[in-house]
């Protein structure tokens, strides 16, 4: 990912669904919408966990519905970090996606994992919101934290072991909390 200033950091959500909260999201999130085209999806697969990508045809209606699950998805997980109950609308947008058929893993001829065939949208979509049922169903459900910095708004799993994780990624949010505590202890001497 890229900060504000520009800076390359690494930001890992643990889950495939919290990927795609990366690319937009509804309301405020809107200005960091990045799916418009096809394209825009495809090239958000190629930087996402079920690389190496699938062999994809992507429709304009395709980017559409991930846009409609991804909102879906982000409403339904901030409800879950807030403690409060899931928007049942959302519920059903994420469901009727993830009962249609996913994308079918396979094992090449070296041993690599790959995809069948190739599948449209509509596969990448409920392969997306299969992940999202089972992490919020599974047992990292409770570990679903939004970073801790006043202004982001990064949603991941904490999956250290002691599952104190308060930062979207250290080398960035972290370390500017770190920089700041810094400041102001020498500001205090």
């Amino acid at each position: 990912m890229r900060s504000r200033t520009g800076a390359a950091y690494r930001f890992d959500p643990g889950a495939l669904c919290l990927e795609l909260l990366t690319t937009g999201g509804p309301g405020p999130f809107r200005r960091y919408e990045v799916l418009h085209r096809p394209a825009d999806l495809a090239a958000w697969v190629d930087r996402s966990r079920l690389a190496p990508a699938p062999a994809l045809e992507i429709s304009a209606a395709d980017v559409a519905h991930a846009r409609r699950l991804r909102d879906a998805l982000f409403r339904a997980v901030l409800a879950r970090t807030g403690g409060e109950p899931y928007p049942p609308h959302d519920l059903e947008v994420v469901n009727e996606a993830a009962a249609r058929p996913p994308l079918a893993p396979a094992i090449g001829p070296g041993g690599q994992r790959q995809w069948a065939g190739t599948a449209g949208g509509t596969h990448l979509i409920s392969t997306v919101a299969r992940d999202a049922v089972d992490l919020l169903t599974g047992p990292l459900a409770h570990r679903i934290r939004t970073c801790a910095a006043d202004d982001c708004h990064l949603v991941y799993v904490d999956t250290s072991r002691p599952g104190r994780r308060r930062w979207c990624s250290m080398e960035h949010c972290g370390n500017r909390h770190k920089v700041r505590a810094l400041r102001a202890r020498s500001e205090e001497g």
